[in-house]
C-alpha cells in the first residue's frame, strides 16, 4: 500500500470521526493524498474503504479555503506527526518550507480545493472560506 494510500485512510478514519461528533468535515490540502482519492473514487473497493474507516459513505466534493488546518491534533493524536506526503503536490515535489513550519509550530495553515461529505447528502463539508486557487 503507498504512503498516499495510508494517508487516505486515516484522513477518512478522521473524516468519519469528526462528522459522527458534529464536526465539520476535515480539509483536504494535501494533492498528493488528494490523487490517491480520485483513483478510488467510483470502485467496490472505495465503498467499502469507507465503511471500513468512516462507517459511512464519504463524498469528493468541491470546498475551496485556506487557513488553518483543524484536524491536525486530531490525527496526531492517533497517528502522530503528519508525514510529508502531506506536503507534496500531484506530481510528487516535497515543499520542504512547509514540512519545516509544521516541524516547528505545530500547524499548518494550507489552501484546499475539496473536501470530504457524508454520504447522505448532507452539507457537511468544512466551514465557508475565501476561495482560492491552488499553487
Amino acid at each position: 500500500m503507498s504512503t498516499a494510500t495510508t494517508e487516505l485512510r486515516r484522513f477518512l478514519t478522521i473524516t468519519g470521526r469528526r462528522l459522527r461528533d458534529g464536526q465539520s468535515a476535515p480539509e483536504m490540502f494535501s494533492p498528493a493524498v488528494d490523487a490517491a482519492w480520485h483513483k478510488a473514487l467510483g470502485t467496490p473497493q472505495y465503498e467499502a474503504l469507507c465503511q471500513e474507516t468512516a462507517g459511512r459513505p464519504i463524498r469528493h466534493v468541491a470546498n475551496n479555503g485556506h487557513g488553518p488546518i483543524a484536524w491536525v491534533t486530531a490525527y496526531e493524536a492517533a497517528y502522530g506527526p503528519l508525514p510529508d506526503i502531506w506536503f507534496t503536490d500531484a506530481d510528487g515535489t516535497v515543499d520542504d518550507q512547509a514540512v519545516a513550519r509544521y516541524r516547528e509550530t505545530g500547524t499548518v495553515v494550507a489552501e484546499w480545493d475539496c473536501g470530504p461529505a457524508g454520504g447522505d447528502g448532507d452539507d457537511d463539508v468544512a466551514p465557508d472560506q475565501p476561495e482560492t486557487s491552488r499553487r
